[in-house]
């Protein structure tokens, strides 16, 4: 039984295994990082614009840096096992500083650029920071109002953008990397050679839908046996045969980014280049463009702004161009289908790749990239099959923050539309206490597994069980392929008034389907008679704040058309304002309830809210993760006018006879 420790200053029995992947040597960080160095030194590590220039740094520079910043952090008085706090957007720097805490014997803790001032300082006290690294004035400004509030701090260090003001422990990056310079090395060499793979190095902090988010603490070894097994089974090449080359973008206070970006790519020796801050606004497909990366990882919103983006331009097109996209999705889709289940790619599928998929593929800046993924949050079909279409298999993957990541991966030759994939080597899944069709909770183990959450006994004990098994709160079951399928969370399941036990999910994603215009879907019903729905319509997203406009979308104005209705703006279609969309979407929801497995899983009512669900406006949590309790207080009104009525709805006359 693995020990678990609540300090950071714990270690952990290693959950070796006799052989295959899980029988891998251990190694901390520092010995990951200088075998990539021997064995890739002079191939490109990094790699950005300055104005319109591309700049990089190979492998030999990047250890170097790393080594002196390390230095940097002990001059500035970085204790054992204390945090160093990174506030900002995807860099070089943001790498340096997280390799260089952990080299320099203190932990790597990521900071959501997107918290409050409070969320930085509950972060920041939590994990007993001695250095903060901001990106700019703006982020800066969050710790200066919380400074006083924390006793631990020594340094602050902005690494863009000259200073605007200065004082005392306020460092540029230029300032902060000289102070370590010229330190002899042999500090830092100790603190280097007691570090060992089962003592923590990194915390991620998890934002739980409720309640102060919790430091995950990832040691040495979870790092660097992930991103050993994670390299090995996707078939990664190493960069002596031919590089692999990634983006970053995603939120790098998240494991997914993290483990990508940095680790998977630093045990081949990959080149990892990055964007700009605005990615996510629209200038993420120019990177692409430029950088060509080799894998790509998305969360579940941007596979689907990609596609509604294309749809767009898709309605503006002339009527030849579109016939022949739709015919060649026809076949890509079907050919991909095929070989998922080991058919014969037919003729008409390479005529289809020259005429159509190859300029698709370019025109994302994929076509030299065979790995597309997404993970973090549920992703729905329609989306799935739209990049099948295009003969671009997305790839889903399942894992948390609490197993370093991913626990299963889907590969080209082990794909299932809506599969989570398979389990990576060495690490195991059990399916905890199944029904009868075989759900139930989704239980991991393997070296990959985390040490537990900082300072936090009782929510350890309840993620970790005795027997060291980590329990997901999802609920999945395995197909006779032992391919892995999420139905749902188990605290977000509906258990409705006469006792059913509904997983939302699957009927959100049904409506999401039958109608286009439907942007967020939530189901509600928790402990009621019957099932409601809030819904909302695809519009425009400002650029700035992402924050969402009353403007429709471009293909959602052309949906309207074709049902006969002139709306351009949310506000003209919300609360049933436009018969002729409510008529179609209540004609959606009817083909969604025909599929119901039971009349208690039918959707009796449902309303369009005044605006879509996003980040800032608090429904949508950083990875896109739809946050239901938020949603039921915002709402609160909404929900409880479904179910004023003291007459309980009798079957209404669209729906079928139970079954």
């Amino acid at each position: 039984i693995p020990s678990i420790f609540l300090f950071g200053d714990g270690e952990v029995k290693l959950r070796m295994g006799e052989s295959g992947f899980a029988s891998e040597t251990p190694l901390t960080v520092d010995q990951m990082f200088k075998t990539a160095v021997e064995r890739f030194g002079s191939y490109t590590a990094l790699g950005w614009k300055e104005g319109e220039q591309t700049k990089t740094i190979n492998y030999q520079e990047y250890y170097q840096a790393c080594h002196t910043a390390a230095k940097s952090f002990l001059k500035l008085g970085l204790e054992r096992y204390h945090g160093v706090g990174i506030l900002g957007f995807n860099s070089a720097e943001w790498f340096i500083s997280d390799i260089a805490a952990i080299l320099a014997g203190g932990f790597a803790v990521g900071i959501y650029t997107t918290n409050s001032p409070d969320a930085c300082q509950y972060v920041a006290e939590n994990c007993k920071a001695n250095i903060i690294v901001v990106e700019n004035h703006k982020q800066l400004q969050k710790i200066l109002q919380v400074q006083d509030k924390l006793p631990h701090l020594k340094a602050i260090i902005q690494y863009k953008d000259a200073l605007k003001e200065k004082r005392p422990n306020l460092y540029t990056w230029a300032e902060f990397m000289e102070l370590g310079r010229d330190e002899p090395d042999t500090k830092l060499d100790d603190i280097i050679a007691i570090q060992k793979p089962n003592q923590c190095c990194t915390l991620i902090y998890t934002s739980g839908t409720t309640g102060q988010p919790k430091g995950v603490m990832l040691s040495h070894d979870n790092l660097t046996w992930t991103a050993f097994a994670v390299g090995r089974y996707v078939r990664l090449a190493e960069a002596t045969k031919s590089q692999e080359i990634v983006v970053s973008y995603l939120p790098l206070s998240h494991i997914a980014a993290q483990m990508v970006d940095i680790w998977v790519t630093m045990k081949v020796g990959g080149a990892t280049y990055f964007a700009q801050p605005d990615a996510l606004k629209g200038s993420l497909v120019n990177t692409m463009r430029e950088v060509r990366p080799t894998a790509f990882m998305g969360v579940p919103r941007v596979w689907e702004k990609m596609q509604e983006k294309m749809k767009s331009v898709g309605a503006k097109s002339s009527t030849v161009r579109r016939k022949v996209a739709v015919w060649a999705k026809g076949v890509g889709l079907q050919t991909n289908l095929s070989k998922m289940n080991q058919y014969v790619t037919p003729m008409n599928y390479r005529l289809a790749k020259k005429l159509v998929f190859k300029k698709v593929r370019k025109a994302l800046g994929l076509d030299r990239c065979t790995k597309c993924y997404t993970g973090a949050a549920p992703i729905t079909k329609d989306t799935l099959e739209f990049f099948l279409s295009l003969d671009i298999p997305v790839y889903e993957l399942y894992g948390m923050s609490e197993s370093t990541g991913p626990h299963t991966i889907s590969l080209p030759d082990a794909f299932r539309l809506t599969s989570v994939g398979k389990l990576i080597p060495g690490c195991e899944t059990k399916i905890n206490n199944p029904d009868e069709e075989g759900n139930g909770e989704i239980c991991f183990w393997g070296r990959h597994v985390f040490m537990g959450y900082l300072n936090q006994a009782d929510k350890t004990e309840d993620a970790l069980d005795a027997e060291g098994w980590l329990h997901s709160g999802d609920l999945g079951k395995h197909d006779d392929n032992g391919f892995l399928f999420i139905t749902g969370r188990i605290k977000e399941l509906i258990i409705t008034a006469g006792g059913e036990n509904i997983p939302p999910v699957p009927i959100e994603d049904a409506v999401k389907e039958a109608v286009p215009l439907v942007s967020n879907a939530m189901l509600i019903g928790d402990k009621r008679k019957f099932l409601a729905m809030l819904l909302t319509i695809k519009c425009q997203v400002n650029g700035d704040t992402g924050a969402p406009e009353d403007e429709l979308m471009p293909e959602a104005i052309e949906l309207c058309r074709k049902l006969g209705s002139n709306a351009t703006r949310v506000s003209e279609i919300a609360g049933g304002r436009d018969p002729v969309i409510h008529a179609a979407i209540q004609e959606g929801i009817n083909r969604v309830n025909e599929k119901a497995t039971s009349n208690a899983q039918r959707i009796q009512k449902w309303t369009i809210l005044n605006q879509d669900f996003s980040i800032p406006g608090g429904e949508l949590g950083p990875t896109m993760k739809l946050k239901r309790p938020v949603v039921m207080k915002m709402y609160k009104e909404q929900v409880e006018n479904f179910y004023k009525e003291v007459v309980t709805p009798s079957t209404p006359d669209n729906s079928m006879p139970p079954k």
